[in-house]
């Protein structure tokens, strides 16, 4: 016996895609957790960006870069909403300027959409926003895996006196026994650094750390059968920082590396990835008044999230 997913997109054959609010993939804004599998849910919060700022806008770019997905994903073989109920959640609360006080509100506003058991796909921000996001993780399913795509490690200590950045959050999440990082992987990463212990020093803290030239040389299956080997039967969160995308491509982000993959390749590898057990997602780092005309980051972005849909759909198959 099949039965209908209480939520998802408006049919596109009887009201055009353009119509409506903007909401994720037009699926319906709800707040009540019943019926409801996975939420896209937004997190406006930009002031732990080193460089250039913008991505508190990205929710609202990646809603409109959304309208154009439709049911069924031809890769992975599923229809996403044909088999699961997904809402938009709306946006969580964050204080600009106070990076302390948002990360806590933002696990105080993601912890009981997990324990309702609902699936959460975030939609950025810049990725000071993820600490957060594994606090309320760990708080309900324990330490989990971390599998992140991104041209920077985010395992620096400090930036301008501070703990809590856009460049230090994976090293906190270690320090505050959210990740488990010896079954995690971080891949993509390209671009000159501070020293040359950059990436060392995330790998004394336990990842595995893929930098892009030789994530390059992995076909898609070699990268997923390298994730899946380190993640093995724990729990895991997929992290998607847009800038390892390159920016010919994406150029809509604030810390961006030359050098980076093409949204196919990203597009394939996020998709290698079907059968892990995947506790939420996100993607982050989208600053669309960078963007070019017809929004590129922001449609790939909407895109990436789209594939998190896939996989929730395939979750631990």
């Amino acid at each position: 016996m099949t039965t209908t997913p209480r939520y998802g997109p408006a049919d596109a054959f009887r009201a055009p895609r353009y119509t409506g609010i903007r909401t994720f993939a037009r699926c319906p804004h709800v707040r009540d957790p019943e019926g409801v599998d996975v939420a896209a849910i937004g997190v406006p919060f930009d002031t732990g960006t080193s460089f250039r700022v913008g991505a508190r806008f990205g929710p609202e770019a990646i809603r409109t870069g959304s309208t154009l997905l439709r049911p069924y994903n031809p890769n992975l073989k599923v229809d996403v909403f044909g088999t699961q109920s997904v809402v938009d959640w709306g946006d969580l609360e964050t204080t600009p300027g106070d990076a302390t006080r948002s990360v806590a509100q933002i696990a105080e506003g993601l912890e009981p959409v997990l324990r309702a058991g609902i699936t959460p796909i975030v939609l950025g921000g810049d990725h000071t926003i993820v600490l957060g996001e594994l606090r309320a993780h760990a708080a309900v399913h324990g330490p989990v895996a971390l599998v992140l795509l991104d041209s920077h490690c985010d395992t620096n200590d400090r930036y301008y006196g501070q703990a809590i950045f856009h460049g230090t959050p994976f090293k906190r999440a270690v320090e505050e026994g959210l990740l488990l990082p010896e079954r995690s992987v971080m891949a993509g990463m390209r671009g000159s650094l501070y020293d040359d212990g950059e990436w060392e020093r995330a790998r004394e803290l336990g990842f595995d750390v893929i930098p892009c030239e030789e994530l390059r040389e992995l076909s898609a299956a070699q990268y997923a059968a390298r994730v899946k080997a380190r993640v093995g039967d724990a729990k895991a969160f997929l992290s998607f920082d847009i800038d390892v995308v390159d920016p010919a491509f994406a150029p809509a982000t604030g810390t961006p590396e030359v050098g980076g993959l093409q949204p196919f390749e990203v597009l394939r590898l996020v998709r290698s990835l079907a059968g892990i057990h995947f506790t939420g997602y996100d993607v982050v780092e989208v600053s669309p008044q960078l963007d070019g005309p017809g929004g590129p980051t922001a449609l790939l972005a909407a895109n990436v999230a789209y594939e998190f849909l896939g996989l929730n759909a395939l979750r631990g198959r």
